[in-house]
């Protein structure tokens, strides 16, 4: 995922041709407008960026002629290196994060805070004051941060609560109780009590480990930050699961099983508890109820502690920066832009389209208009650039009444977890360089090593040596670097 992130340079600059060029096919509202024709470079996507309904909706509902490009599929950042360091004439970009405190980082963008306070009313309102932090370096803003459709849960563990009707068992609470729920079923149902996947192994934090004390990536000890791994909770955690698996009551093939195959053991009547996905469910659940059509799947309450409180991590953040290179010939202009974007009427349009074309309110609540909600805007969300903070969830979940089986598992999951949440201490700091450089390979070795213990492929006496080389391939430095932003942003 990220690399360390290099100066812009000529070394190594490619060959690569950039997508979808093509002409100012999205200027209806342009002919005959005094607003200059500007130029967008966006991520990746498999669409023509400039004969989307989206962008011809941007120029139509702004008045901008806009002109799109496209990161390659392949090497995006060494062609994003490359673009900048020729100058080529862009106006706006959208980037990641780390693409973000690249350019930042080496004078490469224009500050913004001028130009907003300038041009951007609408934009003040609609990003928040946490927001803006994420998009500073050295006090500065250099980009407008796009926080995405705000805090949701995504995962949950379901049960076939039928079984546990039969069984006479009650819905675990705890993991004590969760432990009797599993061990019943081994032995009364012959079938697996609860199935994960290989790749799932840190899913199962928050459910399980959440109720150790285990949720977010950083813990604030008396102002300290420390990492999950150092913490006694997550022993506690994976002496836990050790004994689930040694029992066979957590899935003996989980170091062999993908994500597809979990579903599908639950799905086929083998397992009865496994993490499901809200975006899953339609499919799982209608594979479960052709198998056995008197099958009842029920989501589990998130578990609680020993204390009887239940926490739940949601993760939250930066996900992109609509930023200005420093050398753009219409910065004005292009903040203009990015406020007509998230001007209320605007905003809501290029969001879900239009009332009675694209989108009805039922209920206060957003239903989308199919097919033409999807035919439209199924590209929208790559052109955008910051959102609407307030309003935009609740746009967004137009997007999920797809599907009724779809829209009860997202809505359920939001009303089990409400008050329950929790969000890790950086998640709206600025690109972090050493969290940046060493995240992705920790992340592996963790869930690598997680899955050692677990299975007892190494014995839990073994993890102070785990966390040994955890910091030494990094996590010491990233601790580092994660302890100076959280310390400089309580000054």
């Amino acid at each position: 995922m990220i690399r360390k992130i290099a100066a812009i340079s000529l070394a190594g600059a490619l060959t690569l041709s950039l997508a979808a060029c093509g002409g100012n096919s999205g200027n209806e509202g342009g002919s005959g407008s005094d607003k200059p024709e500007l130029k967008m470079l966006l991520q990746y996507g498999r669409f023509d960026p400039n004969e989307d309904y989206a962008a011809k909706a941007i120029s139509r509902l702004t008045g901008y002629p806009v002109q799109y490009d496209m990161l390659p599929a392949e090497e995006a950042d060494q062609k994003l290196n490359l673009l900048v360091a020729n100058k080529e004439p862009y106006d706006l970009m959208k980037l990641s994060a780390p693409q973000f405190y690249n350019l930042a980082s080496t004078g490469a963008l224009e500050p913004l805070d001028d130009l907003i306070e300038k041009n951007g009313p609408d934009i003040k309102k609609a990003i928040s004051g946490v927001a803006w932090e994420s998009a500073k370096l050295n006090g500065k803003i250099y980009g407008v941060p796009e926080t995405g459709s705000g805090i949701a849960i995504s995962e949950e563990l379901v049960v076939r609560q039928d079984w546990l009707d039969e069984l006479g068992l009650k819905m675990p609470t705890n993991p004590d109780e969760l432990y009797t729920v599993l061990k019943t079923i081994k032995e009364k149902k012959n079938v697996i009590p609860l199935t994960a996947s290989k790749d799932a192994v840190s899913a199962l934090l928050g459910d399980i480990a959440a109720a150790f004390g285990v949720t977010t990536d950083w813990v604030d000890q008396d102002g300290t930050l420390v990492h999950q791994v150092e913490t006694p909770q997550m022993k506690e955690y994976l002496a836990y699961m050790n004994k689930l698996y040694a029992e066979g009551l957590l899935d003996t093939e989980l170091p062999l099983n993908t994500a597809a195959k979990m579903m599908e053991k639950f799905a086929n009547g083998q397992a009865a508890m496994f993490k499901i996905a809200w975006y899953n469910a339609p499919s799982t659940i209608k594979a479960l109820e052709k198998s056995d059509p008197n099958a009842k799947p029920a989501l589990v309450p998130f578990l609680k502690d020993m204390n009887g409180k239940a926490t739940v991590y949601a993760a939250s953040g930066t996900t992109w920066y609509a930023v200005v290179p420093k050398y753009a010939k219409h910065k004005e202009d292009a903040v203009k832009l990015l406020n007509a974007k998230l001007s209320p009427d605007i905003f809501k349009e290029l969001a879900i389209g239009q009332e009675g074309v694209h989108h009805e309110v039922k209920d206060g609540k957003y239903y989308p208009i199919l097919p033409k909600f999807t035919d439209d805007l199924n590209n929208a969300s790559n052109y955008m650039t910051g959102v609407d903070e307030t309003n935009y969830p609740n746009y967004w979940q137009a997007r999920v009444r797809k599907d009724p089986t779809l829209q009860s598992y997202f809505e359920q999951m939001q009303a089990n977890a409400e008050g329950l949440i929790v969000t890790d201490p950086i998640a709206l700091a600025p690109p972090i360089p050493q969290v940046a450089e060493n995240k992705l390979n920790l992340l592996q070795l963790q869930i690598d090593e997680m899955l050692n213990f677990i299975t007892g492929t190494e014995p839990l006496s073994d993890y102070d040596k785990f966390v040994a080389k955890w910091k030494e391939q990094g996590g010491a430095e990233m601790t580092e670097g994660a302890n100076e932003w959280y310390k400089s942003s309580k000054k």
